[in-house]
């Protein structure tokens, strides 16, 4: 399987780096965005095979970016996950309703961090 390009757009430097870590741990090249505006710049140059997106975004939320990055024809089939702290009920549906293909819980579980990354990039590259 070639290797898996990763977007990952995350303001808190402690999460950013655990997120690296745990994507290069699976051979992922890492692509970092700190605000949407940042991420917006990078997708112009580049076509990650997976955004890991966070909900709380300074400026453009991350709800915001996925619905602007489904409604692009260049962005619109990159899959998306949601990491957030937001785990109320129905936090997930809105992320999946916002276009999220998937949704990881803060702070974040190593096992259930790789089950999902590893099906969502499953199903780009099976």
């Amino acid at each position: 399987m070639p290797t898996a390009k990763v977007l990952v757009i995350e303001d808190n430097p402690m999460n950013m780096e655990l997120a690296t870590d745990l994507l290069r741990l699976q051979g992922c090249e890492v692509l970092q965005a700190v605000t949407a505006f940042e991420a917006l710049d990078l997708l112009r140059e580049v076509t990650p095979d997976l955004i890991l997106m966070d909900i709380q975004l300074p400026g453009l939320n991350g709800l915001a970016l996925t619905r602007d990055l489904r409604e692009d024809p260049r962005t619109k089939d990159i899959p998306i996950i949601a990491i957030t702290a937001y785990a109320m009920m129905g936090d997930e549906e809105k992320a999946v309703r916002a276009g999220c293909n998937a949704y990881i819980p803060k702070p974040i579980e190593t096992t259930k961090f790789f089950q999902v990354v590893g099906e969502v990039l499953g199903r780009r590259h099976g």
